[in-house]
């Protein structure tokens, strides 16, 4: 899959934090024009070492039905399409707010790699639900110019209300009066996954397609994949 190129990664501190703030502004907030049947789930991980990101991309068909974007049941089937890897040492320090810069290009070298491009991508991590609105999820959705929503299992920022302990219920992430997110519950008694728009979706998109492609763990089947796949390299490393 081809890629766009945005920018070079050799970035000091206060760069990185100047085109978070510009590329921002081209995120698209924009209703899906169709329904994705193809997702791919994205994850990533420090090695055992600590000197280099291992990254993993999972591709799955859904094969169920799904109206409304949503199985009746709540529990749709899913085929896996393909996957694809790739490994890189470390090239930009842990700041927090600034994680896209050093885990988004072995990111996009493992997507890369794949044969057939998806019709959308769910990340592990934050989409605009971040101090600059420019979370990992956004970063990777202006390179892969698909839909792209960012899953991620903790808050970076915001507030919000405990959604109801039933699957499906959610409640909006606010900052100050913006709505940059959403507490979602994607199991009935777990907590909540906190999703967010990373490019070419809206808010109501992201969480449909986030209980869409959930099965019975707290995650959706495609990052949830993906995760077992990078633990796998990780230990086998």
């Amino acid at each position: 899959m081809q890629t766009k190129k945005l920018h070079d990664w050799n970035l000091s501190y206060s760069q990185a934090i100047a085109l978070q703030r510009e590329l921002a502004q081209k995120v698209q907030q924009i209703p899906l024009r169709n329904r994705p049947t193809t997702i791919a789930g994205l994850d990533c991980a420090l090695s055992i070492d600590n000197q280099s990101i291992i990254a993993a991309v999972v591709v799955l068909r859904v094969l169920s039905a799904v109206r409304g974007l949503r199985e009746p049941s709540g529990q749709a089937e899913f085929q896996l399409i393909e996957t694809a890897t790739a490994w890189q040492k470390i090239t930009f320090p842990y700041i927090p707010g600034l994680l896209s810069f050093r885990e988004s290009p072995v990111c996009i070298a493992a997507v890369e790699k794949l044969q057939k491009e998806p019709d959308a991508f769910i990340i592990d991590g934050q989409g605009i639900a971040h101090p600059r609105r420019f979370g990992i999820a956004a970063h990777l959705g202006l390179f892969f110019d698909k839909p792209t929503i960012g899953c991620a299992k903790s808050r970076l920022t915001g507030s919000f209300e405990e959604p109801a302990r039933e699957k499906g219920a959610y409640c909006p992430l606010k900052d100050n009066q913006e709505v940059i997110g959403a507490a979602v519950r994607t199991r009935s008694g777990v907590k909540p996954v906190f999703v967010s728009v990373g490019n070419k979706c809206m808010l109501k998109d992201a969480i449909e397609i986030i209980l869409a492609w959930t099965a019975k763990y707290r995650v959706p089947e495609p990052t949830r994949l993906a995760h077992q796949l990078v633990s796998k390299l990780k230990r086998e490393a």
